[in-house]
């Protein structure tokens, strides 16, 4: 009897420690997409018409 609770608990706390591993990757894959979009939002305000095309193409090497 002792050998079948041992098992019987033993069955219980993996089926618990797999079901919390599942919650965790949930919540960390909800929080990268939430960053993805926040970072997608912040691309999108800056937008390609705020950038200077001529930026960058000369460099002043005079003193």
């Amino acid at each position: 009897m002792d050998l079948t609770m041992g098992i019987a608990s033993l069955s219980v706390g993996l089926t618990e420690a797999k079901t919390q591993q599942g919650l965790q990757l949930s919540m960390m894959k909800k929080a990268m997409d939430m960053a993805g979009e926040g970072v997608e939002e912040l691309l999108a305000a800056t937008g390609p018409a705020s950038l200077d095309p001529n930026l960058g193409t000369t460099v002043d090497v005079q003193a």
